[in-house]
């Protein structure tokens, strides 16, 4: 199991955010989360099946060898 990155917690709550120490520490893990995807713009929800087909019918891995 990975340790807590209390560090980076820390750095983002105090520096980024500029939280005062007591709000900073009073914050649940899940209000944490909410900030740090607030500051990224929230998480892009995966691609579809048939945006993924489409893809990779426009991008194939290989391509055709001319005869």
């Amino acid at each position: 199991m990975t340790p807590f990155p209390w560090a980076e917690a820390m750095q983002l709550g105090l520096g980024v955010l500029r939280l005062p120490p007591d709000q900073f520490w009073r914050m649940t893990p899940r209000e944490l989360a909410a900030a740090i995807a607030g500051l990224r713009g929230g998480a892009t929800p995966p691609l579809g099946r048939a945006a993924l087909d489409e893809l990779m019918r426009r991008y194939p891995d290989h391509q055709e060898q001319a005869r």
